[in-house]
């Protein structure tokens, strides 16, 4: 039988029921694809001009005063830098001001490339170098930052002057839907940023992609917490204020989670976009009144079931989940919706059906379709995909293909794993470089990582391959405790032994007060620290070798398992240890000591004293053959 609401029929139910209490929903019109952003700005300001387009903690601008500001900083720029199609730099504080900037620039037919203040130098002065940006559009606050990052050729421009002075009307020249609109830098796998472009027409298909698919509408409130120079920050911009809905600029990082709460409540939110809906709810009070959302959306990370079951508890019954899959080459490509009926079984939440005019192909590593039920890479095939990279063209033909069968088309290999399950709707199975083996078997990280979190003593979580000292590839969590005390890696091996295989359990845990993130909202890889061979935290102190044996016998351990010491009182597990790194001891023993030792014996004597104890008493090859033989034999691992 069918679970509730897994089903295409039963998602465009819960589609249908996700509306503004209003009812004032409008269809983004298929034709608006060929305008341009500002043209279709323009038309909502007519329409809206005294709604509030924008209001944050020091200013409130309805459409037309917001229209009028745009129009300013667009004729300035016109006036000195043309008319062409080329990039320029947004530099100013996370609220109405970068609106301001982003729209202006767009009605001047230029490439807003939107920068981090919280970025390093180094990287902002080689996004401007990459790009070529003739200008910076700065407020007061960034300025000088903005003048320390310019190059020679590059032009500082007071964005607030501009806005307050000259004429309002629109500067009236011709934007083509083909024209750039923007160019978002992420991390690249050279190690430098590399620049996603997007133009009009694809902005503005995802724009009717996310209106359509959630029934955005004028009369709809959403807070805007994503950077603006992330994708996120435009698939809130764009539908908010091509719709008339009215944008609340928030920032999290200086403002924190409770404000933002009351910010729901006293601004009656009722889109509200996260990324990891648990560390939402961690940071909710029972006094926070969340009755005005109609929804909450989610996209860019897994989601699993314990984040749904949380909602539950804390949401009004009208409230849906949206999930998505995006990726700044795309846009959303996928949408998932959950009401209070829906059932899905598994850990992790489905990503569900494509959006319209997206079409996902699972493949194998031959690029071959997948067969039905099978696990693969997910290309997205779409009219509405990315231009490629900025002045990369060797990455963008090796990301981007053409579609043989439809020219009209493209293909992006989106390096995101998925299988679809028996009512057609896709499963997110992590990314292609987090499926690992790990000592002969093929691991998700994203399964070690939701049981995991379900752990009370967990707050987050987040796992990775790392190389250890002894060179061997193995599973390492990174861990914010739920409260203090940490719990010792024992304690999270022997919770996690309940439900997970031994090579799915991590080999290190390194506890952490907060991982660290991107400017997105991610998990910043880069940011985490390496394994440093540290004997983890233990119950059990620690004690040094008595003899000589002893202390060769903790040698070899703490060299196989590529830890800096290691106590003769420690057990083998509650170091990390396996069955692989088990019989790697046990031959090095054997050698050292010219004995026959079964991997067996190691493990009924998990600690260097008991060892120590078993080959003292078995002195000579005859006894030690003796013991072999009552032993039950090799073991299965």
């Amino acid at each position: 039988m069918s679970q509730p609401g897994l089903t295409l029929s039963q998602q465009q139910a819960i589609r249908a029921k996700c509306v503004h209490p209003s009812g004032t929903f409008i269809e983004f019109p298929r034709d608006a694809l060929e305008q341009s952003i500002p043209q279709r700005f323009e038309e909502i300001a007519r329409l809206y001009p005294n709604c509030i387009a924008v209001k944050d903690k020091q200013c409130l601008l309805s459409y037309d005063e917001l229209d009028a500001r745009a129009n300013r900083v667009a004729r300035a720029v016109l006036d000195r830098f043309g008319d062409a199609n080329e990039p320029a730099a947004i530099l100013v504080r996370h609220g109405a001001a970068t609106l301001i900037a982003v729209l202006g620039l767009l009605k001047a037919n230029k490439i807003y490339v939107p920068l981090d203040s919280s970025y390093p130098l180094a990287r902002l002065r080689y996004m401007l170098a990459d790009a070529g940006a003739c200008l910076i559009l700065a407020d007061g606050e960034h300025h000088a930052l903005a003048e320390e990052i310019a190059g020679q050729n590059c032009v500082v421009v007071d964005c607030e002057k501009l806005a307050r002075d000259g004429p309002t009307r629109a500067p009236g020249i011709s934007v083509t839907a083909d024209a750039l609109a923007y160019i978002l830098y992420t991390s690249g796998s050279t190690g430098q940023p590399k620049g996603v472009m997007e133009n009009h027409r694809n902005v503005l298909h995802g724009t009717l992609r996310f209106t359509n698919g959630l029934h955005l509408c004028a009369d709809d409130r959403l807070p805007l917490t994503q950077s603006f120079s992330s994708s996120a920050s435009v698939r809130r911009i764009f539908p908010a204020l091509l719709n008339g809905a009215t944008l609340f600029p928030f920032n999290v990082k200086t403002d924190g989670m409770p404000a933002l709460f009351d910010l729901v409540a006293k601004e009656q939110i009722t889109v509200f976009s996260t990324g990891r809906l648990r560390d939402l709810v961690r940071a909710i009070q029972p006094s926070h009144d969340f009755g005005s959302l109609r929804l909450v959306s989610m996209g860019g990370e897994i989601v699993h079931r314990s984040e749904v079951e949380a909602y539950r508890k804390i949401f009004p019954d009208h409230c849906i989940i949206g999930v998505w899959m995006s990726a700044t080459e795309t846009g959303n490509v996928t949408q998932f919706l959950i009401d209070r009926e829906t059932e899905f079984s598994g850990e992790i939440v489905p990503i569900g059906y494509p959006a319209e005019d997206m079409e996902i192909i699972l493949r194998d590593e031959m690029g071959s379709a997948i067969v039905e039920g099978g696990t693969g890479e997910m290309a997205v095939r779409s009219h509405y995909l990315s231009p490629g990279y900025w002045r990369r063209p060797d990455l963008t033909e090796e990301r981007f293909l053409v579609d043989p069968a439809d020219p009209i088309n493209r293909v992006y290999l989106s390096g995101d794993l998925g299988r679809v399950d028996v009512e057609g709707c896709l499963i997110h199975c992590g990314r292609k470089d987090d499926q690992v083996k790990i000592r002969g078997h093929r691991v998700e990280v994203t399964e070690t990582e939701a049981a995991l979190r379900r752990l009370p003593s967990v707050k987050k979580a987040f796992v990775a391959v790392r190389t250890r000292k002894s060179s061997e590839r193995a599973l390492t969590a990174y861990v914010v405790p739920a409260a203090a005390p940490a719990p010792t890696a024992a304690h999270l091996r022997n919770a996690l032994a309940e439900t997970l295989p031994d090579f799915m359990i991590p080999s290190v845990f390194i506890m952490l007060d907060q991982l660290p993130l991107t400017p997105t909202g991610k998990v910043d890889r880069k940011a985490l620290p390496e394994p440093d061979g540290t004997r983890p935290e233990s119950e059990i102190a620690f004690a040094e070798p008595q003899n000589a044996l002893e202390a060769q016998l903790a040698r070899i351990w703490a060299d196989i398992l590529g830890l800096d010491r290691v106590g003769v009182n420690d057990n083998f597990f509650d170091l990390g240890g396996h069955s692989l790194a088990a019989m790697r001891i046990v031959s090095r023993v054997t050698d050292r000591f010219n004995l026959k030792m079964s991997t067996q014996l190691l493990f009924q004597s998990p600690t260097v004293r008991a060892m120590a104890a078993v080959i003292a008493g078995h002195q000579g090859e005859a006894a030690m053959e003796q013991r072999s033989d009552a032993s039950s034999g090799k073991w299965i691992f």
